[in-house]
């Protein structure tokens, strides 16, 4: 049996093969160049702004900060590409005034939108999340980007609005819940796929 601790090593919808793996400090200059090859609208919907510094050391810090059972950050790259560049990258943080949620965060980088990283990606963070106690992810999204609020809602996020964006939340704890959409199917095939991987350390 592999550990989760070891690259994985699978396989997108469309047959191309990718790798799976934590991102660790020494990536910290690899991550600000993925971030910096967003495009103004993903680094809008990502950052919420327009203006300002892109990613800064402090954020960089947080990111790549190691704190088991707190926080997880990993990313997926195809490794048969000449350049090592992460196609996507997510990330979890314990809420710690309720332990039992965890905000999540993904990018998926342009030119590798519509290949299901982002399920992959939720996937991920969901048994990382579940192993270490955590029931409820959650995920926001301001109103205008209707694509990753669509998303949350057809991989079975429960969403409602707060006065200033889309809060949803993903029960952990009951697969049943999930809809009869594709992306779920989805959600549902990589979460059968990884479980024995990433649930065991």
């Amino acid at each position: 049996m592999s550990s989760s601790r070891e690259p994985l090593d699978l396989t997108l919808r469309d047959g191309t093969p990718v790798r799976a793996r934590r991102l660790l400090p020494e990536d910290r200059g690899l991550v600000a160049e993925a971030y910096r090859r967003l495009s103004p609208e993903a680094r809008y919907h990502r950052f919420w702004t327009q203006s300002g510094e892109l990613i800064g050391e402090r954020m960089l810090d947080r990111l790549l900060k190691v704190d088991p059972g707190n926080h997880e950050i990993w990313t997926v790259y195809d490794p048969a590409r000449s350049e090592f560049m992460p196609m996507a990258a997510s990330s979890w943080w314990r809420d710690p005034e309720n332990p039992g949620e965890a905000e999540i965060s993904a990018t998926v980088l342009d030119r590798d939108h519509g290949r299901g990283i982002g399920t992959l990606m939720l996937a991920i963070m969901w048994l990382t999340a579940f192993r270490a106690g955590i029931t409820t992810l959650v995920g926001h999204a301001l109103l205008e980007n209707r694509a990753a609020a669509q998303w949350m809602r057809r991989t079975g996020a429960i969403g409602a609005w707060d006065g200033y964006k889309n809060v949803y939340r993903w029960d952990l704890a009951d697969l049943g819940k999930l809809p009869e959409t594709r992306a779920a199917a989805e959600l549902a095939g990589w979460l059968a796929e990884l479980s024995q991987r990433l649930l065991e350390e």
